[in-house]
């Protein structure tokens, strides 16, 4: 399940940053590149743990998809967070600085 939620996380962000100047401008290319960064690190996973479980990877129990699925949400978010403050520090458009030069 981690693999599957990170998975689809880079690509609707690589069809955003894709589709978008906008996008590009606000440096959807780094969450972009974490999300495919955390896909293949949980292919690599799979991979490896198929390797030792042969047949009984494709029969997880209910809890443990549960805790997969946590897993794979909570890794989008702490990207979503790491992609909030590289704009912070970036501060691409100017905003930050014009808030704080306005006080």
């Amino acid at each position: 399940m981690t693999l599957l939620v990170t998975v689809f996380a880079a690509v609707i962000s690589t069809a955003v940053w894709y589709s978008s100047e906008k996008a590009r401008s606000l440096k959807v290319s780094s969450l972009m590149f974490m999300y495919w960064g955390a896909a293949l690190m949980w292919l690599v996973d799979a991979a490896f743990e198929y390797t030792e479980l042969r047949a009984d990877y494709f029969t997880p129990a209910p809890s443990d998809m549960i805790n997969d699925l946590f897993l794979g949400f909570a890794a989008v978010a702490f990207g979503l967070v790491i992609w909030t403050v590289i704009l912070l520090v970036k501060d691409p458009k100017g905003v930050l600085k014009a808030a704080l030069i306005k006080k």
